[in-house]
């Protein structure tokens, strides 16, 4: 596999941390490099993870990844989506879930990277060197996702008193885009 062909796949798997990571930005009043460097470890740590997860299952879990992936994915997006859409309709909520600890930022993390689990399935048949691609998958990942913050915060500024339920919108979209691809695809 060609480097340009792995900055594709890379930036295809970030499409949906960096959408969660605008998220993101829209819940803080202001951005500070903690946050950026929050959202680019988590994502970019758990994109650059799991392909090499899926590498070393190989295949003797193929199939059982596949036929579960998106529904987890689905799940946890939109668990998260609505909870989000429900902050945003009370009225002592509000802002979106502005937390970047880890019990708010590892089921995204996870969420976001189920797909990256089965994309290293494929690159132990293709016989890739995982280690580079898993690389440039997470360092592309963390640079989309810093500025998935910046730019969702510039969208929040202007509009504050929809951010919420956008913000959630956009997940639970991201739960159902998984589980459509993967339901068509199988």
């Amino acid at each position: 596999m060609q480097i340009w062909e792995l900055f594709f796949v890379a930036i295809s798997l970030s499409m949906d941390a960096f959408a969660v990571s605008v998220c993101k930005g829209l819940s803080v009043a202001r951005v500070t490099p903690a946050h950026a460097r929050s959202v680019a470890l988590y994502f970019g740590g758990f994109q650059a993870l799991m392909p090499v997860l899926g590498y070393v299952a190989g295949l003797q879990f193929q199939d059982t990844i596949e036929q579960f992936d998106h529904w987890i994915a689905f799940f946890l997006l939109g668990f998260l989506g609505f909870r989000m859409i429900r902050d945003a309709c009370d009225d002592t909520s509000v802002q979106i879930n502005a937390a970047f600890h880890a019990r708010a930022m590892l089921p995204l993390a996870v969420a976001t990277s189920i797909d990256a689990l089965a994309v290293g399935v494929t690159f132990a048949f293709l016989h890739v060197s995982i280690l580079p691609a898993a690389s440039l998958i997470g360092v592309t990942t963390g640079v989309l996702c810093i500025a998935g913050i910046y730019l969702g915060h510039r969208i929040g500024m202007c509009f504050q008193k929809y951010a919420a339920g956008a913000g959630g919108v956009i997940l639970i979209s991201l739960g159902v885009k998984i589980l459509i691809q993967h339901l068509c695809a199988g």
